[in-house]
Protein backbone atom coordinates (compact mmCIF):
# COMPACT_ATOMS: atom_id res chain seq x y z
CA UNK A 1 0.00 0.00 0.00
CA UNK A 2 2.61 2.53 0.69
CA UNK A 3 4.59 1.80 -2.58
CA UNK A 4 1.10 3.61 -4.51
CA UNK A 5 1.61 6.60 -2.04
CA UNK A 6 4.76 7.08 -3.21
CA UNK A 7 4.35 7.21 -6.97
CA UNK A 8 1.03 8.79 -6.54
CA UNK A 9 1.70 12.47 -8.54
CA UNK A 10 -1.19 14.18 -7.46
CA UNK A 11 -0.96 17.42 -5.05
CA UNK A 12 -2.92 18.01 -1.91
CA UNK A 13 -2.50 21.06 -1.77
CA UNK A 14 -3.36 22.22 -5.58
CA UNK A 15 -6.54 20.97 -5.35
CA UNK A 16 -9.42 23.24 -5.43
CA UNK A 17 -13.17 23.06 -5.35
CA UNK A 18 -15.18 24.56 -8.41
CA UNK A 19 -17.49 27.29 -8.34
CA UNK A 20 -19.82 28.09 -10.79
CA UNK A 21 -18.52 31.70 -12.06
CA UNK A 22 -21.44 34.41 -10.87
CA UNK A 23 -24.16 35.92 -12.95
CA UNK A 24 -23.97 38.98 -11.29
CA UNK A 25 -20.78 39.94 -12.63
CA UNK A 26 -21.73 38.83 -15.76
CA UNK A 27 -25.24 38.66 -16.45
CA UNK A 28 -25.21 37.32 -19.66
CA UNK A 29 -24.52 33.74 -18.16
CA UNK A 30 -28.24 34.03 -17.04
CA UNK A 31 -30.10 31.55 -19.38
CA UNK A 32 -33.90 33.61 -19.64
CA UNK A 33 -35.17 30.20 -22.16
CA UNK A 34 -36.80 28.87 -18.78
CA UNK A 35 -38.82 32.18 -17.87
CA UNK A 36 -39.87 33.02 -21.16
CA UNK A 37 -41.11 29.45 -21.72
CA UNK A 38 -43.26 29.62 -18.29
CA UNK A 39 -44.51 32.91 -19.51
CA UNK A 40 -45.63 31.38 -23.48
CA UNK A 41 -46.81 28.43 -21.90
CA UNK A 42 -49.01 30.14 -19.43
CA UNK A 43 -50.42 32.35 -22.25
CA UNK A 44 -51.35 29.03 -24.49
CA UNK A 45 -52.82 27.66 -21.52
CA UNK A 46 -55.01 30.80 -21.02
CA UNK A 47 -55.82 30.50 -24.74
CA UNK A 48 -56.90 26.78 -24.63
CA UNK A 49 -58.91 27.47 -21.49
CA UNK A 50 -60.54 30.15 -22.62
CA UNK A 51 -60.85 30.09 -26.81
CA UNK A 52 -61.50 25.71 -26.00
CA UNK A 53 -58.71 25.45 -28.92
CA UNK A 54 -56.95 21.97 -28.28
CA UNK A 55 -53.71 23.03 -29.88
CA UNK A 56 -52.87 26.14 -27.47
CA UNK A 57 -53.56 23.35 -24.37
CA UNK A 58 -51.01 20.90 -26.03
CA UNK A 59 -48.10 23.47 -26.64
CA UNK A 60 -48.88 24.76 -23.20
CA UNK A 61 -47.47 21.47 -21.63
CA UNK A 62 -44.64 21.61 -24.57
CA UNK A 63 -43.90 24.81 -23.00
CA UNK A 64 -43.86 23.35 -19.65
CA UNK A 65 -42.04 21.00 -20.32
CA UNK A 66 -39.20 22.78 -21.70
CA UNK A 67 -39.13 25.97 -18.93
CA UNK A 68 -39.10 22.67 -16.65
CA UNK A 69 -35.90 21.19 -18.56
CA UNK A 70 -34.34 24.27 -18.82
CA UNK A 71 -34.58 25.64 -15.28
CA UNK A 72 -32.19 25.60 -12.57
CA UNK A 73 -32.38 23.64 -9.04
CA UNK A 74 -32.34 26.90 -7.01
CA UNK A 75 -35.47 28.11 -8.84
CA UNK A 76 -38.51 28.57 -8.12
CA UNK A 77 -40.23 25.16 -8.02
CA UNK A 78 -44.26 26.68 -6.95
CA UNK A 79 -44.49 28.71 -10.16
CA UNK A 80 -43.06 25.87 -12.47
CA UNK A 81 -45.77 23.58 -11.03
CA UNK A 82 -48.77 25.96 -11.18
CA UNK A 83 -47.66 26.26 -14.76
CA UNK A 84 -47.88 22.19 -15.04
CA UNK A 85 -51.00 22.50 -13.53
CA UNK A 86 -52.26 25.02 -15.53
CA UNK A 87 -51.18 23.41 -18.99
CA UNK A 88 -52.36 20.21 -17.52
CA UNK A 89 -55.59 21.75 -16.34
CA UNK A 90 -56.32 23.72 -19.92
CA UNK A 91 -56.01 20.01 -21.60
CA UNK A 92 -58.34 18.11 -19.89
CA UNK A 93 -61.19 20.67 -19.69
CA UNK A 94 -60.67 21.42 -23.77
CA UNK A 95 -61.18 17.31 -24.05
CA UNK A 96 -63.90 17.64 -21.02
CA UNK A 97 -65.77 20.12 -23.09
CA UNK A 98 -65.58 18.42 -26.82
CA UNK A 99 -64.37 14.85 -27.07
CA UNK A 100 -63.59 14.76 -30.55
CA UNK A 101 -60.20 14.13 -31.79
CA UNK A 102 -58.26 17.57 -32.13
CA UNK A 103 -58.99 19.12 -35.47
CA UNK A 104 -55.74 20.68 -37.32
CA UNK A 105 -55.75 24.36 -37.25
CA UNK A 106 -55.30 24.69 -41.10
Amino acid sequence: MSVNNVSDPRRPGKILRYKPPSTENNPTLEDPTPDYMNLLGMIFSMCGLMLKLKWCAWIAIYCSFISFANSRSSEDTKQMMSSFMLSISAVVMSYLQNPQPMSPPW
